[in-house]
C-alpha cells in the first residue's frame, strides 16, 4: 500500500502517469546522447549501439578505449569487460541517457575495460523477472561474440571472457545478484563471471526497517516511491516478500547463493535502503560469499549520479576491485 506518507505522491514525485491499461506514461525527459563509434581527436572512448534480442527490442551499447582500436592484440593485452545495468526504478528509460553514457565512458577509461550497458524492457509493461531474462541475454550475447568468428570485432579481437564483470546500481544492483546466480547455473565456458559489482542494490521486504521508515520524506527515494517502484514491477499479485524484491526469503535462488565469486557492494547511511543493504551482506558472509561491503557514512541513494567526486570514488572501488589478484 502506498499510504505510508500522503503528502507526498510517488507517480508525480517520479514524473510518472498511470494509464486505465496498467501501463504508464513517462513525463521526464531525459538528455540522451548517441553512441560515437568513430573516435574524434583526443577522445579517449568510442561507443557503438547493437540488437541485444530483436524480439524484445532491447539493445547494448558497447563502449571501448580508443587506445584498443589502434594496437595489434593478443591473450596478453585483452582487457575486462563489464556488463552495466543502470538503474531506473524498474520503470524509467535512461539506458541512452547523457548521465548514463557518461558513467560507462568514465568505467571505460579509467578501468581500461570493454563496458556492455544493457537496455532491459520496463516496468509495468513487464514485470520482474524479465529485467533478469534480458540480463541473461546479454551474458550470453558476449560469449557469442567472443566466440563467433563473425562477432562483434571490439569484444572478439579486444576482450577477455574469462574476466567478465556484472555492474548495476539501485535496481541493476539488484539485478548483478540474481543475473550472477542465474550464471551459476548456465554453461557459460570459456566466459567466466569473475565480480559482481553492486552499488546500493535496490531490495525490499514487507517489514520496515529503521532506516526505511525515517526515510517517509526522503528527498530522493522516499518509502512510497520505493513502494510505487515494487508495485510496478513485481509479477501480478505478488507482495514485497516475493524473493526479486527481499533475497533474505527462501526461493529459487537461495540454493546457488553459496556458489557466488566474489562481490562488492556499496552503500551510504543516508539511503533509506541502507537497514537493507546491511542485512543483505550478512546473509552473503552466512553463505560464505567472498563479500566486500564499503558504506560511507555520509550520502544518499544516487549520491555519485550527481556528485562528481562520488562518481570518480565508485569508479577507483571498482578498478581496485577488478585489479584485485
Amino acid at each position: 500500500m502506498l499510504t505510508d506518507h500522503l503528502d507526498i505522491d510517488p507517480y508525480d514525485h517520479f514524473g510518472i502517469g498511470r494509464n486505465p491499461d496498467g501501463t504508464i506514461t513517462r513525463y521526464m525527459n531525459f538528455p540522451r546522447i548517441k553512441a560515437s563509434p568513430v573516435a574524434s581527436h583526443g577522445e579517449p572512448v568510442v561507443s557503438k549501439d547493437l540488437t541485444l534480442n530483436p524480439k524484445n527490442k532491447t539493445r547494448v551499447r558497447i563502449f571501448i578505449p580508443t587506445s584498443k582500436l589502434c594496437c595489434s592484440n593478443d591473450d596478453d593485452t585483452r582487457i575486462p569487460i563489464i556488463i552495466f545495468f543502470a538503474g531506473n526504478g524498474w520503470t524509467l528509460s535512461n539506458w541512452d541517457t547523457t548521465l548514463v553514457h557518461s558513467q560507462c565512458s568514465m568505467l571505460t577509461d579509467q578501468v581500461h575495460a570493454i563496458v556492455v550497458n544493457v537496455e532491459y524492457r520496463l516496468a509495468p509493461e513487464n514485470r520482474l523477472p524479465v529485467q533478469y531474462e534480458d540480463a541473461m541475454d546479454a551474458v550470453l550475447w558476449v560469449r557469442e561474440q567472443a566466440l563467433d568468428p563473425n562477432g562483434e570485432l571490439w569484444i572478439r579481437e579486444n576482450g577477455d571472457i574469462s574476466r567478465c564483470y556484472l555492474h548495476g546500481c539501485s535496481n541493476g544492483g539488484n539485478m548483478v545478484f540474481f543475473t550472477a546466480l542465474e550464471a551459476t547455473r548456465t554453461e557459460l565456458e570459456p566466459l567466466r563471471i569473475a565480480g559482481n559489482i553492486m552499488n546500493q542494490p535496490l531490495f525490499g521486504g514487507i517489514e520496515r526497517t529503521n532506516s526505511e521508515t525515517q526515510s517517509l520524506e526522503d528527498p530522493v527515494l522516499p518509502l512510497c516511491v520505493q513502494d510505487m517502484f515494487w508495485e510496478l514491477a513485481l509479477p501480478e499479485g505478488e507482495d514485497r516478500d516475493i524473493w526479486c524484491c527481499n533475497p533474505l526469503v527462501d526461493g529459487p535462488h537461495t540454493s546457488a547463493i553459496s556458489k557466488l565469486g566474489r562481490c562488492l557492494v556499496l552503500g551510504f547511511t543516508g539511503d533509506p535502503i541502507m537497514d537493507r543493504l546491511q542485512e543483505f551482506v550478512a546473509m552473503l558472509v552466512t553463505h560464505r560469499v567472498p563479500i566486500e561491503a564499503k558504506f560511507d557514512h555520509t550520502g544518499f541513494h544516487g549520491i555519485d549520479m550527481v556528485d562528481p567526486t562520488r562518481a570518480n570514488a565508485l569508479v577507483e572501488m571498482t578498478k581496485e576491485f577488478i585489479n584485485k589478484p
